[in-house]
Order: C-alpha cells, then structure tokens, then sequence
C-alpha cells in the first residue's frame, strides 16, 4: 500500500535542468521498495554563466525561493547549487541553511533545509572519507574554491578535474558516458570516495554503478548526497535502488 506522501522542494538555478531529473528519478525509483510516496516542487534563481559574480547574485535570491516554497508547505527544501555555497566561503552552507530555515518559519511553513553543499560533506563524513578524488565541471579557479571547501571540512582531495564548463546549460549537455574514463585517469586507487559530480547540474547517476565497479571505491555525487540529506531530514529510510553506496541502505 502507499505510504505517506512527501512534498519535496527544490531551490534551483533558473538553468539547471539536471536536479529536477536526477532527484525525482532516485526518489520515484525508491517507491518501487519503499511505501513513501514524493511530489516535487521548484522555484528558481536566475543564472546562467557558472561565474563568482552571478553565483552571488544568484544566492541572493535564495531567501524569496524558500518563502515560495514554503508556501507550498513542502517537507523538505533542498538547494541545488554546490558552487553557489560554496563560492561564498569556508562553512557557508551552516549559514545559509539556518537562514533560509527561519524565512519558512516566519512565512508559517518552516521545513528543514538542506544545500547540497552541504549534503556532500555530510555524506563523506557518513562515508568515513578521508582521501578523495572529486570531478567537477567547473573552471579551474572555481574548483579550486570547491576544493578547498571540501579540504576546509576535513578531507584530503587527493586529486581532482575542472572540465572548464562555463555555461551552465553546457554542463547540463555534458555526457556522462564519459565520466568512467575520466575518474580512471585520476588517482582514484588511493582514495576512499570518488565524488563523481561535486555539481547537482552535471548529470552522472547513470554511471554511477559503473564506476564503483570499474573502481572498486564507493561512488557518491552532489545530487546522491542531496537526496540522503532530504531522507534523513524527513526520516526516512536513506535506501534507493541503482544510486551507489550512500544510498544502498549500507549507511
């Protein structure tokens, strides 16, 4: 029998159109073992160069998002920019999830947020990482922004790749039948996560399976993580089907 029915809400990049295909697919795919049932609900910040000046534009608008969403009365409100949060310094998410948390409050639907910023940092701490390698679309100076966020938690990125993507659009476009190749060329033997996308707008939960078996590592993403940190928010059993370790009930 179906279970409850969760409102899902999503704070999105008015050019992403990745989040909206990757989280209700691990989500509608996790109907098939579990009785919860999840209906998706957006609102989006204008942005389209992956560029500092535009993410900080962008995350200004962040706080009407979750107003808009609040007043769908969602369950749970994920923010699907990682570079966004991450672009405006070391330990942001905290700030910005608690802020944009208190503007549902105030509006009379307070729900949880989670950034998937911060979703992949948690999710490498429930990994038990200490070492890993991270893909990302983004120019070289961003990932390197990225990247030290990442260092700045705890872990040590062993390795990493700028695909130098700058138009989000284009990012969206980029096949990730081509991702496998990439993590093999990286020094993925002595990591213990590949984080195959550090980016909810680069698509990669098809390949997901396929990489944690040509590599023998855990694999987990930015849009992985969002989803474990939306089950955990919610309180629900953190397992989809197809979606790599931190999804396969292992954690």
């Amino acid at each position: 029998m179906p279970g409850k029915v969760y409102r899902i809400g999503q704070i999105v990049p008015s050019s992403n159109t990745t989040m909206e295909t990757e989280i209700p697919a691990m989500l509608t795919a996790r109907q098939s073992i579990e009785p919860e049932r999840f209906t998706f609900h957006s609102s989006r910040m204008r942005m389209k160069k992956v560029v500092k000046e535009e993410l900080a534009a962008m995350d200004a608008e962040s706080d009407r998002c979750a107003v808009e969403l609040s007043d769908a009365r969602v369950d749970v409100l994920g923010y699907a920019c990682l570079v966004a949060i991450m672009a405006m310094g070391r330990g942001y998410h905290r700030v910005s999830q608690a802020r944009l948390t208190r503007h549902t409050a105030a509006n009379g639907g307070e729900a949880p947020v989670v950034t998937s910023a911060g979703a992949l940092v948690d999710a490498l701490k429930v990994m038990k990482a200490r070492r890993v390698v991270v893909v990302a679309p983004y120019m070289k100076a961003l990932t390197e922004l990225v990247v030290d966020y990442i260092r700045s938690e705890g872990f040590d990125v062993i390795d990493y790749r700028a695909l130098e993507i700058p138009d989000n659009l284009d990012v969206a476009r980029h096949d990730p039948v081509l991702l496998p190749a990439i993590v093999q060329s990286m020094r993925y033997q002595d990591a213990d996560v590949v984080v195959l996308s550090a980016c909810v707008q680069m698509p990669s939960l098809s390949v997901v399976p396929m990489v944690e078996a040509l590599t023998g590592k855990p694999v987990v993403t930015a849009a992985i993580a969002t989803t474990f940190a939306m089950l955990s928010q919610l309180g629900l059993k953190r397992v989809v089907p197809g979606a790599g370790a931190l999804l396969s009930g292992a954690f």
